[in-house]
């Protein structure tokens, strides 16, 4: 066989490997492609599925009335009673929310969580009666008694802002309250996602 000829055999195999590469390298660019497309597709949904809160809103301040109080040995007729010992901690919070949706939502509850050293504690927020009444049996409570936001009558219209402050009490002493690690507020409206606000002010001590 002459030095010039090439083996038709060996020709075909090298032309079916190339060919098979070819191949190859298109099918990873095809699965590559795809894959973009498919990613881009859902990111495409999930950003429009992406909804604004209905509700924002920001803490304005927040004051904490330690009180530790003890019963007296008689009772109002003059009998002896067993002394009680109660220490908690009422904490005012004042508020601003405001309705970001088209139709007006409905606060249900409002809740104030601290984690303490043995895990969260959560205190619903007094109702209007009750606030107002807490500056009536503690008229020395250093803390402004400004509007109350009631969890039970408080509607908010599109577009409307309200502010108010609520008042939540903890069954813990001084020392227990003072060594938390966190405090949220977490605000729910009927029929809608909650919306959990967390104080970038400084917790008041009065």
């Amino acid at each position: 066989m002459s030095l010039l000829q090439q083996d038709s055999t060996e020709l075909d195999d090298a032309a079916k490997g190339e060919e098979l590469t070819r191949g190859t390298s298109h099918l990873v660019l095809a699965t590559i492609s795809a894959t973009i497309v498919v990613a881009a597709a859902i990111a495409i949904y999930v950003i429009a599925e992406q909804k604004p809160p209905i509700a924002t809103g920001d803490i304005v301040a927040v004051w904490a009335h330690p009180q530790h109080i003890e019963t007296s040995d008689f009772d109002s007729s003059g009998a002896p009673m067993s002394k009680q010992i109660v220490d908690e901690v009422l904490v005012f919070t004042q508020v601003k929310l405001h309705n970001q949706a088209g139709y007006p939502i409905v606060l249900q509850k409002v809740l104030t969580n601290a984690t303490l050293n043995d895990g969260i504690h959560s205190s619903y927020a007094a109702n209007k009666a009750d606030y107002d009444r807490i500056f009536i049996a503690y008229p020395d409570v250093p803390v402004p008694h400004g509007p109350a936001l009631s969890p039970l009558d408080t509607t908010l219209d599109p577009g409307q802002t309200v502010q108010g402050t609520f008042v939540s009490a903890f069954k813990v002493s001084k020392q227990q309250w003072d060594a938390r690690k966190n405090l949220n507020f977490t605000f729910s409206f009927r029929y809608q996602p909650n919306l959990v606000l967390t104080p970038k002010v400084t917790v008041i001590e009065q």
